[in-house]
């Protein structure tokens, strides 16, 4: 049970509440097992001659304790359950701050569908046992107690006999539970599998019509399906062993008690009041005891999810941003590269090689190169998407590493080569970076952006609402509103990885165009597989396998009849074969 302890902080928190349902438990605990003494009492004084009156009064007294039996249950769910909620909202919500807080190496290893089922099933899980399973335990032990104490005022070894098949079943729900705990993490093992797998169809629905993989998807979905219900079923044979068997041995304690009391009563030691009152406390104690098996149940799958769940929080980011220190006033936007070399992993090889640039303060740096050459590698660790091991890069003055990670990329605009928008209206996808959504900077954004006049044909304009990832607008329409996301924020540091890539080159040529005012004093990194993004740039760079291999602007380069004046030439061949 380790890792149920990690969950002692979050029972802590709401230790009064907890407190106050165990007084509940144990109040409604009384009234109940005062019950059966009551009827033991009406039972034996018929035997003396009483009037209907006063059995009247034992039968309204029954009723009266039943009663309050019932509302003191109420409250205790209304105390023990309501908390066990609360503590699920509050372990899901540590859960997600903990994965946002992860850096992008995180995400490269642990699937979406993955992280969705820990959310969802395990948190579940966790829940089952902090609601019913502390209840459960808290009314188990209380009965327990209470109704062994009052047996034992009737007779002790009568008693004895009741309890003796207790430890048998300690030993069954012993060696029922290490099983349980087993083959349920087997089975959330294989739910975050069929998660993963239903998640990747729907995000990938297109690639699958394309290719035409239907039927190929639901087979290999079905055989998960399959793993999946045949670990259920696994588990299930274990759990259904284990209630016949507490059931029998309860019967059996019922039995004993039937046998040696009625001796008893027929030698005088026992009235016939006291046997039935051991046989209703003997009733009480059947689900406690049976339900003990069942918390067990609930305890092995809460320990096999919070095992899963502590591997998530025990994660740690390769980013580590505590070492930062508060940067007084505003950052200038100088971005310096120092011998800069990096790799994904130890056993792979160098994306960047000793990358050595300075890029000024409102300056507008083009970036070119074949595939793989480092481009995206390049701008991601400026805002430290990844960590530079080997060399330093500067903000202004600053490491990077020294600048909080939050200042650091509130003055960066960023957009992608991977376009992203959320299942939002337009207008909550284009002003994401701020916390209040400014009409007239929605539409200057938009303009700037060349997105305005299509979402203008829109019957609800900014206020219509996109499908996921932006299903129902075409690529170039999610790429000018991911620019306009970024343009909206205002950036100091303006990051473009081939932004126009889904644009033709007319609408390129006037989003280039609305730039040019808004890269006025801001330092702009325009990232292109096409001469014709970067031409304008105030100076140029070319990377070939992890290095500079050019620099300079745009004429100077076509002069040096390098490798950008290669790429120059064909794709101005390439746009004359096709005006051809």
């Amino acid at each position: 049970m380790n890792y149920l302890r990690r969950l002692n902080p979050y029972l802590l928190r709401y230790k009064k509440k907890l407190l106050l349902g165990l007084l509940v438990i144990t109040l409604g605990a009384l009234f109940t097992n005062v019950i059966p003494f009551i009827i033991k009492t009406a039972i034996d004084s018929m035997k003396a001659g009483v009037s209907t009156s006063v059995l009247l009064e034992y039968g309204l007294m029954t009723i009266g304790f039943s009663i309050l039996s019932g509302v003191f249950l109420y409250l205790t769910r209304q105390t023990v359950i309501v908390v066990s909620r609360e503590i699920e909202n509050d372990l899901r919500n540590d859960f997600l701050i903990h994965i946002l807080d992860q850096d992008q190496q995180y995400f490269h290893y642990h699937p979406t569908g993955e992280t969705m089922a820990l959310a969802t099933n395990d948190v579940s899980a966790v829940r089952n046992f902090l609601g019913p399973g502390i209840m459960y335990t808290s009314e188990t032990v209380v009965n327990l107690l209470i109704a062994t104490t009052l047996m034992f005022t009737f007779s002790v070894e009568l008693t004895l006999i009741a309890v003796a098949p207790i430890p048998i079943i300690s030993w069954i729900v012993y060696r029922v539970g290490k099983s349980i705990n087993e083959k349920f993490e087997d089975v959330q093992e294989q739910f975050a599998v069929l998660t993963t797998k239903a998640q990747e169809n729907l995000s990938g629905i297109k690639i699958v019509k394309s290719y035409v993989r239907e039927e190929s998807e639901i087979e290999s979905f079905r055989r998960l399906s399959v793993d999946y219900m045949q670990k259920n079923m696994k588990l299930a044979k274990v759990q259904s062993f284990s209630f016949p068997m507490m059931f029998l041995l309860t019967g059996f304690s019922v039995l004993l008690v039937l046998y040696f009391g009625g001796t008893k009563i027929i030698n005088g030691t026992l009235t016939i009041g006291e046997l039935t009152a051991f046989i209703i406390y003997l009733g009480l104690l059947t689900w406690p005891i049976i339900s003990f098996g069942w918390i067990i149940n609930l305890t092995q799958r809460a320990n096999a999810s919070m095992k899963r769940l502590c591997e998530v929080f025990d994660s740690k980011p390769e980013i580590d941003d505590s070492s930062a220190n508060n940067i007084n006033g505003n950052l200038q936007s100088v971005i310096e590269f120092r011998n800069v070399s990096f790799k994904y992993a130890e056993n792979l090889p160098y994306v960047l090689k000793n990358v050595n640039l300075k890029i000024n303060s409102g300056e507008t740096l083009g970036i070119i190169g074949h595939t793989g050459s480092g481009k995206t590698t390049l701008v991601n660790l400026i805002p430290r998407l990844f960590e530079v091991e080997e060399g330093n890069i500067f903000i202004g003055s600053h490491d990077i590493k020294t600048v909080p990670l939050g200042e650091l990329r509130k003055m960066i605009g960023y957009v992608p080569q991977e376009t992203f928008l959320f299942s939002d209206t337009i207008e909550h996808n284009i002003s994401y970076g701020l916390d209040e959504a400014n009409k007239e900077r929605i539409l200057y954004a938009s303009k700037i952006a060349q997105i305005y006049k299509d979402v203008d044909t829109f019957p609800k304009r900014f206020d219509t609402v996109l499908g996921e990832r932006g299903i129902n607008i075409s690529g170039g329409q999610k790429q000018r509103t991911s620019l306009a996301r970024a343009i909206y924020t205002n950036p100091e540091i303006l990051m473009l990885d081939d932004a126009f890539a889904a644009v033709d080159t007319y609408t390129e040529e006037e989003i280039l165009n609305g730039l040019n005012e808004v890269r006025k004093n801001r330092t702009t990194i325009l990232i292109s597989h096409r001469v014709s993004t970067i031409k304008n740039s105030d100076r140029i760079i070319v990377l070939k396998d992890g290095t500079i291999a050019e620099e300079g602007t745009h004429e100077a380069l076509i002069q040096k009849e390098g490798i950008y004046s290669d790429i120059y030439f064909k794709q101005l061949l390439e746009e004359e074969l096709k005006e051809l």
